[in-house]
């Protein structure tokens, strides 16, 4: 007698219980910013950092964990996410003022945080409207803009671990430099306290007022992009390298560097990643004929092709 074949079970079914939300084969392409990727094998939504850390603690070490924020600078592959896909809201969007330090979940936008800044008089952190993505994302990425970083005014960030410990880091063990971090491998930035400057709301206004300004005079802002695709190599400016290079407008199927920025790839309608992912390729092949220099890229790229 020929033996039963045993069907494995489902990703779902060896998971732990969790309080927030959870889900198999959910649609990515709507929450990032390319509109473009294929669906999370399981997408898990957080009811706060106990459920997090509990979730961790417990997920089998086997399972890939994905966390995604505001997804702004991220590019999801065609064939989507494998194993689990963490995003963080509600309880992780709340923001709260203490004296001269804002506290800011991991899920709060960082415009959001510019403008709760604005409204309790604290300056310096202004940069973050012309930031996009969430404060996880950007702690973990030392993200900046417009003359100011992260690492500027943060003064502490807790973080959850893939084994589901919970801890609080200070400025100077979170070893912020350009566009990184020291960030254990694995951990999930659920919180970050910042430091402000009391200011007259009036005087933080008018620097936000000049940051709207010169993003949109400078960058496709209405697009559907991912943001600054490369860094900028040591010495040098990436849009001038793509500029010079010739690749302004350049296209491939629905993808094309903007006219306005080459800095930044557009999704012109009818884009898939690979489309967006092969033009970055070969705008980065061009540079490198052109001038010697290897581009790297600064948009995340993750996933399976379809």
């Amino acid at each position: 007698m020929m033996a039963a074949r045993k069907i494995p079970a489902s990703l779902i079914d060896r998971l732990p219980a969790v309080r927030g939300r959870i889900k198999e084969d959910a649609p990515l392409a709507p929450f990032t910013w390319f509109r473009v990727g294929g669906p999370a094998e399981i997408l898990f939504r957080p009811a706060d950092v106990a459920d997090l850390a509990a979730f961790l603690a417990e997920c089998p070490d086997d399972v890939p964990v994905t966390v995604l924020g505001a997804a702004s600078n991220l590019l999801i592959r065609d064939g989507g996410l494998a194993g689990v896909v963490i995003r963080l809201g509600g309880e992780f969007a709340r923001v709260r003022i203490e004296g001269a330090r804002l506290v800011a979940g991991a899920g709060a936008l960082d415009a959001t945080v510019a403008e709760e800044a604005l409204a309790a008089g604290l300056g310096g952190l202004e940069f973050l409207s012309g930031v996009p993505g969430t404060i996880g994302g950007a702690v973990k990425m030392n993200a900046g803009a417009y003359g100011s970083e992260i690492v500027d005014v943060i003064e502490s960030a807790t973080i959850v671990t893939r084994s589901g410990a919970v801890s609080r880091i200070g400025r100077e063990a979170l070893g912020l430099h350009y566009r990184g971090s020291a960030l254990p491998d694995g951990a999930i930035v659920v919180e970050a306290t910042f430091t402000g400057v009391p200011e007259s709301p009036e005087t933080i206004e008018a620097r936000m007022a000049d940051i709207r300004a010169r993003r949109g005079a400078t960058q496709p802002v209405r697009a559907r992009t991912g943001g600054s695709t490369f860094a900028n190599p040591e010495g040098a400016k990436a849009w001038e390298l793509i500029d010079r290079a010739g690749c302004r407008g350049l296209t491939l199927g629905g993808a094309q560097v903007s006219e306005q920025h080459c800095n930044f790839l557009i999704n012109t309608g009818g884009a898939t990643a690979a489309d967006l992912e092969a033009l970055g390729e070969e705008v980065r092949r061009r540079v490198r004929l052109a001038t010697g220099i290897e581009l790297r890229w600064e948009i995340m790229r993750i996933g399976s092709p379809s």
